[in-house]
């Protein structure tokens, strides 16, 4: 006598009753699909609505802004003076070219030695990679300090330079982690029949490793985009030539004190340009591009983390 599915065998001789199905593998009933649907919901508005906030006041002018009597809600005068004079060549253009440079080039160095490094860890034959694997795993739980770092960087010479934007953070030994995960569950045989035909470790990496990697690469170079993206704190540490200032640093002078960039102070005092939009609008250009970029990501990030962080 078959056992019907979700409910446990009858008990009777020599038959034991089968254990009942866990609460999440049973299926949901409406109540809690609607329950699910309004949580996602509420959640979605609550990410949404300040956006949209944050959007309108961007786009709106002066008068609206006064009659708003702040944020507006309600998009009335749309206009894209905020932008065209955040864009025409002042402070905030000059800082989002640094930030896009100090993103590209920070992106492109971290990979480079993250996936170098990995590879290396990964081969478990390769010389002193256990040492090399412990003595990353010891910089995850110790750290030398702030203090230190500091006085490291500005003995090497980089206060005042981008280099100073990149180097000190341009490694994540969680990050080589989940690649090393990754490359150890490619197939050996791929890399023997490689080896076989003659080919040396970075042929091998360049045209086996990474064509199967594209996932965990994907989800680590956003990691490190968003990562060099949205740092701010080595550029109010090594840097005090404002001119040098990536876009988060300006936000921060212009958002939190208050301070007008330069070239948009006299727009402002003389009331053709409300400060609350160029505030608005530079935030908006701090979120553009991750916002841009995350969807042509996503596909990959499931796969990415899943694989290369729980096997292997």
């Amino acid at each position: 006598m078959t056992a019907v599915i979700g409910k446990p065998l009858r008990e009777g001789p020599g038959r034991r009753a089968a254990p009942p199905r866990p609460v999440w593998e049973e299926t949901p009933t409406r109540a809690g699909l609607a329950g699910k649907a309004l949580v996602l919901a509420l959640a979605c508005l609550a990410i949404l609505f300040p956006l949209w906030i944050v959007v309108v006041t961007s786009l709106s002018s002066r008068r609206t802004i006064d009659e708003a009597g702040g944020l507006v809600m309600v998009p009335r005068g749309i206009t894209l003076i905020a932008y065209r004079e955040l864009l025409g060549g002042g402070q905030v253009t000059r800082a989002a070219v640094v930030s896009i440079l100090i993103t590209l080039v920070g992106t492109l160095f971290s990979m480079t030695v993250s996936v170098l490094c990995a590879y290396g860890l990964s081969r478990t034959g390769s010389l002193g990679h256990r040492w090399i694997l412990m003595t990353l795993l010891a910089t995850m739980f110790f750290s030398a300090g702030l203090i230190p770092t500091y006085l490291l960087v500005q003995t090497l010479g980089l206060t005042d330079t981008y280099l100073a934007l990149i180097l000190p953070s341009a490694v994540s030994v969680f990050n080589i982690l989940v690649l090393r995960g990754f490359f150890m569950n490619i197939s050996p045989e791929l890399v023997d029949s490689a080896r076989i035909d003659g080919a040396g470790d970075l042929r091998i990496l360049w045209a086996i490793v990474m064509p199967l990697s594209r996932a965990v690469l994907a989800v680590i170079t956003l990691f490190y985009a968003v990562g060099y993206w949205s740092a701010w704190f080595n550029a109010s540490l090594y840097l005090n030539d404002q001119s040098m200032l990536p876009l988060q640093n300006v936000m921060i002078q212009l958002v939190q004190k208050q301070e007008a960039p330069v070239g948009l102070a006299q727009s402002i005092k003389t009331g053709q340009l409300s400060g609350l939009a160029v505030q608005m609008a530079v935030m908006v250009m701090a979120l553009l591009p991750v916002a841009v970029l995350s969807p042509f990501v996503q596909k990959h990030f499931r796969k990415g983390m899943l694989i290369g962080a729980v096997k292997g």
